[in-house]
């Protein structure tokens, strides 16, 4: 009997980007026929919508992912290592939104806009990349496709989405209490696991994750390790600083290239931009369009602006590129991973 739709898993199903991803496989009418919603025991019983029906949560394990298709996984790097290959040995595959995966040789780590071709030697598990890296590279693939690549460094400046449900809320109550003149103590950001907290409203705090023995944190050699993995460039020389901003949702980040050709102009690199996939090119300084977090929300594309030549060096470029983290930057390239699979024979209905 021919299906109507694949079995598909949703791991991680009520936070916040779990939240996306099962509204973004409704917004593209993915084939779902079966849709398992699972979580830990804390989350367990809560009920979400899907496609106008109500489907219960359930606990996560081993024997949740029998007769699975797809599981798509966003519920923390422990729950990813414990359980993806449970999955896969059900015969799921796994598309898995934590840094679990990423840097494992055997494992593709993908955006369909650059590497799509990766997803043909995945093993059952393939791995969504940090939200940051993600818009980075679906903006620079299109420029190093045309010019070639030799140099990025990045400073971006991040939601506190990217932190979880917690964060938002501390951005929320620190930005009451301040503007009340009232009293609070930080207990989320920068890090929840640190021993220091420090204030997030009216705030700028130049860490995300962990300080690493070479300086930067976590999170910066994530950008660089995962943008060279990408584009199968070890070669690229990348650096990073990653700062978390008083947004609630939509990344934004300022980066600067070096192309291998001389003799381009920004006009180039614009009409670049202008036809590649994913990307919406917002640049006309006369009338102050630039790309703004707060304009892309809830949307899927990458927003590219304030592309201009380096006064000094003729090979360079300065960008402005933002995006909504928990949408392309997680749920919409993980579901955008789900479609690739289906449109390369991947998966079968």
């Amino acid at each position: 009997m021919e299906r109507k739709g694949l079995h598909v898993a949703v791991v991680g199903a009520t936070g916040a980007v779990g939240q996306q991803m099962i509204q973004t496989l409704e917004n593209r009418k993915f084939p779902v026929e079966t849709l398992t919603l699972l979580s830990s025991e804390r989350s367990a019983g809560k009920k979400v919508v899907f496609k106008g029906q109500e489907i219960e949560v359930q606990v996560a394990k081993p024997e949740s992912f029998a007769g699975v298709d797809i599981a798509l996984f966003s519920a923390g790097g422990a729950v990813s290592k414990a359980l993806a290959p449970e999955a896969v040995k059900r015969g799921a595959i796994v598309v898995d939104n934590t840094s679990a995966f990423r840097m494992d040789e055997n494992v593709p780590l993908v955006v369909p806009e650059v590497n799509e071709s990766d997803l043909t030697w995945h093993n059952g598990i393939i791995a969504n990349p940090n939200c940051s890296t993600i818009q980075m590279v679906v903006a620079l693939e299109p420029i190093r496709q045309a010019f070639g690549l030799k140099k990025v460094i990045v400073s971006t400046y991040q939601a506190v989405s990217g932190a979880g449900s917690q964060a938002i809320e501390e951005l929320k109550t620190q930005a009451k209490a301040i503007l009340a003149g009232e009293s609070f103590t930080p207990e989320i950001l920068p890090v929840k696991s640190e021993r220091k907290h420090y204030q997030i409203a009216f705030n700028a705090i130049p860490q995300i994750d962990k300080f690493q023995e070479n300086g930067f944190t976590f999170e910066e050699m994530k950008m660089i390790n995962e943008t060279k993995k990408i584009m199968h460039m070890p070669e690229l020389e990348v650096a990073a600083t990653c700062v978390r901003i008083p947004v609630m949702t939509g990344h934004s980040e300022s980066v600067y290239i070096e192309v291998e050709k001389e003799g381009i102009s920004a006009e180039q690199i614009k009409r670049v931009l202008k036809e590649a996939p994913g990307v919406v090119l917002q640049d006309d300084p006369a009338d102050q369009l630039y790309p703004m977090p707060a304009d892309c929300v809830g949307k899927n594309d990458v927003f590219v602006g304030r592309i201009r030549k380096d006064l000094d060096r003729d090979n360079a470029f300065h960008l402005w590129i933002v995006s909504d983290n928990l949408l392309k930057g997680a749920a919409w390239n993980s579901v955008q991973i789900a479609e690739s699979l289906l449109k390369l024979g991947l998966v079968n209905l």
